[in-house]
């Protein structure tokens, strides 16, 4: 396969490193799907991997490619795999480990990709894997929500938080939860009620919900705990070793490390093409562009109240 180019980056620090460069894509091996990208989107954890925040996971190979969800067409497939065939519309993520998603090519595992719904535009789809499998593992695997429980949101208007606020509506609970004060509207449209400040006073809420959701990582234990009903649950995605010797240990907080399931990425985007699932995209840039908007994003927080979206071409 001729050269190809990608974001990447050859030892971990600031975005100071990130270099548009091409790279030689490697015939995939078994269980591998090479997808040309159409789209990709940025979340947080790709510029915390590139500060070398998780280098004890993804160890100190160098170049490494810069992204993880995707969308995209496949071109060719690796031995072993039956689930797809060159032309298909696919949408996934790529590992930790892996990374590279902005790109114009890909080889992701076969696990991690499901076909894209028609009814989806490649940057819809793109902006759909890392947000919305995470919220689904928190709220429906270590949540447990169920239909007539209540859970509350810390940041619902975030990435993960907008999400878990839509399925946990889909499945028929009700839904609170803290943003900006600017944002208090759009959280109300969404049909979240009541909505608070970050920095609200957790006393009239007391008892009241089956499960807190801290997608921020700003909320305080003590706090969390006077939010749920007895027998309640905690549910936090923002990792430490204080966090996790928690996790461990007690029975109503949960730290959850997302892993991607082909089986949660079909439902949802599924009900993403329904209509019943929406991750807005706030900007999308070129791939020549994108090294600028990604390193706004990370340093501004902009642009706000969607992903930034990446594509190969102008």
């Amino acid at each position: 396969m001729p050269a190809m180019r990608r974001i990447q980056y050859h030892r971990y620090g600031g975005p100071e490193l990130m270099r548009l460069e091409e790279f030689e894509l490697a015939s995939p091996g078994a269980g591998k799907v090479v997808v040309r990208v159409l789209a990709a989107a940025a979340n947080p954890m790709d510029w915390k991997i590139r500060n070398g925040d998780t280098k004890l996971l993804t160890g100190r190979r160098f170049p490494r490619g810069l992204g993880h969800d995707f969308a995209g067409v496949v071109e060719e497939v690796g031995e072993g795999v039956t689930r797809f065939k060159p032309g298909d519309a696919v949408l996934g993520a790529m590992s930790i480990k892996d990374s590279g998603a902005f790109a114009e090519v890909v080889a992701a595992d076969e696990k991690q990709i499901v076909m894209k719904p028609a009814q989806l535009s490649y940057e819809q789809a793109a902006a759909l894997p890392t947000v919305g499998v995470t919220a689904w593992q928190a709220v429906i695997g270590k949540g447990k929500l169920q239909a007539g429980q209540s859970i509350f949101i810390n940041g619902c208007l975030g990435g993960v938080g907008r999400t878990a606020a839509q399925i946990a509506l889909m499945r028929g609970a009700s839904v609170a939860g803290s943003c900006r004060p600017t944002a208090r509207q759009d959280a109300e449209a969404l049909g979240i009620a009541p909505v608070v400040d970050f920095d609200f006073d957790p006393s009239p809420l007391r008892r009241r919900f089956d499960v807190v959701f801290d997608t921020a990582g700003t909320l305080a234990v003590k706090a969390a705990r006077a939010l749920h009903k007895p027998g309640g649950r905690v549910v936090d995605i923002n990792g430490s070793p204080a966090k996790l010797a928690r996790s461990i240990s007690s029975r109503d907080f949960h730290l959850l490390i997302a892993k991607y399931q082909s089986e949660d990425l079909e439902y949802l985007a599924q009900a993403a093409a329904e209509g019943k699932l929406s991750v807005p995209v706030a900007r999308t840039v070129p791939l020549t562009d994108a090294i600028g908007a990604l390193t706004e994003l990370e340093h501004e927080r902009t642009p706000k109240g969607g992903k930034l979206v990446i594509t190969p071409y102008s």
